[in-house]
Parts: C-alpha cells; sequence; structure tokens
C-alpha cells in the first residue's frame, strides 16, 4: 500500500476516534492530577546543585531537614545533578546555610538558584495564556483571510489538538512545565499551521480545476491533494525531529523538556494535517454537496435513427 493510493478520507473515522479518545484521556488526567508546574508558575524557589563526586537524595535529605526546610523540599535526582524545589521562597539565610552544608558533602559542588515571587509566578501564568491564545486568534484571522471560514475552523481545531496532546502527555508522565515549554508549544503550533496551510493550499488549487457536483468528488479531490503533499509533510517533520531528538539526548537538562515537547509536538502536528483538519475541512464543506450519486442519463426512445 503507497501513500498515494491510501484512502486519507475513508479512515478519517478512526483517526477522529483516535483524537477523542486522547483528549478525553488527556481532560481526565489533567482533573484529577493537573500539571506539574516549575518553578516558573508557582511561588518558590528551585534549586539547581551540580556536583562532582556523586551524591543522591539520601544524602541530601538529612541537610535540609538539619536548616528547618526538609519538609517543604522536593528532590530529584540526576547523573551530575540534584534538583530541590521548595514551594516557599528561601530567605537569605537559608540559602546560605544550604550552600554551606551542601559544600561540606562536596565542595566543588555549584549552585544555581532560581526564585519567583507570588505574584510573579501569577503573571507568568497569565502570560502565557495570552500567548497561546493571541496566537490562535491571528492563525484564524490569518487563514480566513487567504481561504475561507472552514479552512479556518479546520486549522484552528487541529492547533488546539495538537497543544492539547502535547499538555495531556505531560500531565500523564508527571513531566515539568515552565516558560521553555510554552515557548516549545508556540513553536509547534507554528510547524502545525505550516504544514496545514501547505495542504489547504493544494486543495484549493485543485478545487479550481475540478468539477464538483457530488461529495465522492470532493472526497477523490482531498484524497488527491494529501497524496500530492504528504511526502513534503513528512520529510518536513522527520527532519525536524531528528534535530530535537539529538536535542533530547545531548542538550542540557535546561532544554531537556523544550526538545521533548518539540519531539511530541511534530509527530502530533504532522498527523493532525494530515488526518484530522483536512478530513474535518471535508466535512464542513460536504454539508453544501449532495451525497446522492448522480443520475444516468436514460436515451430517448422516441428519437428517430436516420
Amino acid at each position: 500500500m503507497s501513500f498515494k493510493n491510501f484512502n486519507y478520507v475513508g479512515k478519517s473515522k478512526i483517526f477522529f476516534i483516535f483524537s477523542i479518545v486522547i483528549t478525553v484521556l488527556g481532560l481526565v488526567f489533567l482533573l484529577m492530577r493537573g500539571l506539574n508546574y516549575g518553578v516558573d508558575f508557582r511561588s518558590g524557589s528551585n534549586v539547581d546543585i551540580s556536583f562532582k563526586q556523586q551524591l543522591t537524595s539520601e544524602q541530601v535529605q538529612p541537610v535540609l531537614n538539619e536548616i528547618g526546610i526538609g519538609e517543604d523540599a522536593s528532590i530529584t535526582e540526576g547523573t551530575d545533578r540534584i534538583n530541590i524545589r521548595f514551594s516557599d521562597v528561601l530567605s537569605e539565610d537559608q540559602d546560605s546555610k544550604l550552600r554551606s552544608a551542601v559544600q561540606k558533602l562536596d565542595p566543588s559542588a555549584t549552585f544555581e538558584v532560581n526564585t519567583v515571587d507570588p505574584e510573579m509566578a501569577k503573571e507568568l501564568g497569565r502570560n502565557a495564556i495570552y500567548a497561546v491564545l493571541l496566537s490562535c486568534i491571528g492563525i484564524i484571522i490569518y487563514v480566513s483571510i487567504r481561504f475561507e471560514w472552514r479552512f479556518a475552523l479546520a486549522a484552528i481545531v487541529a492547533l488546539l489538538h495538537d497543544a492539547f496532546v502535547v499538555v495531556s502527555i505531560f500531565s500523564i508522565l508527571g513531566l515539568e512545565v515552565d516558560l521553555t515549554f510554552i515557548i516549545a508549544v508556540l513553536t509547534i503550533i507554528g510547524y502545525s499551521i505550516n504544514d496545514t496551510i501547505v495542504i489547504f493550499d493544494r486543495i484549493r488549487e485543485n478545487l479550481r480545476f475540478a468539477k464538483i457536483k457530488r461529495r465522492s468528488d470532493l472526497v477523490e479531490l482531498v484524497n488527491k491533494s494529501l497524496s500530492q503533499t504528504i511526502g513534503r509533510s513528512i520529510y518536513t517533520a522527520l527532519s525536524v525531529f531528528i534535530a530535537a531528538l539529538f536535542m533530547l539526548i545531548l542538550g542540557g537538562e535546561s532544554i531537556r523538556m523544550f526538545s521533548l515537547a518539540i519531539c511530541i509536538g511534530l509527530l502530533i502536528g504532522a498527523y493532525s494535517s494530515i488526518f484530522i483538519a483536512s478530513p474535518l475541512w471535508l466535512v464542513l464543506k460536504g454539508k453544501n454537496v449532495s451525497n446522492k450519486p448522480q443520475k444516468a442519463v436514460k436515451p430517448n426512445k422516441d428519437k428517430i435513427e436516420i
């Protein structure tokens, strides 16, 4: 089976159901568990400790208890670093005691402390939501002007689908959500709309020269348009995915969640552009086209042949 002969529209119900299941599952996890917000979106202090000697949470936890901040600490171990998150902002005295106590375990330990107060956390959260909403509104306006409202509606549903699936996966896996995650979501939206626009442009181009008399003609047109652009969509997504994958494997801890979100979003974006956006446009457009097969023209029996 080749991509050119694949019936994308005929399988659209399967893909719609698959996406709905993922969306419902993600919604359940978001309501039950929520998101694992980083220090950017909730007040507190985030301490990254890099070391040469191997330190474990079992070694660090008693030190925190001695200082009196152990109950408020959440420790995550890495290969050569430890991350400690505090829901309250550390005072200068607590910060100084923490540095002195850890350096007794490893004198070469280096610290990176990020602190966000409650007001700043709320402001960052609001700005992140505004950024996503404004980008979606801008895309709706752009697609509506360049194409038509059906294309715009299909595109924005696909974009929201991409963003929500990435958020859901982070919720299910309990991965940390910070500002780099929001940047990743906006990047995913950009790649996804670019891929969707290429497919929509081909559909519109083929629509100019097609004679659409019934829905089956429209189905054939969409399948033809997808087969003409799917190679480009896959190769573009794959090339960027490989770069993001190496960033995930070889990059530092600070960009790991960003790289992971990009990898997931690229795959979901390519999937939605092909299997969600275009079939959804067909559903909207098909309401104006008859589903009945064209009647065959009966020969005129009264015609006299000479």
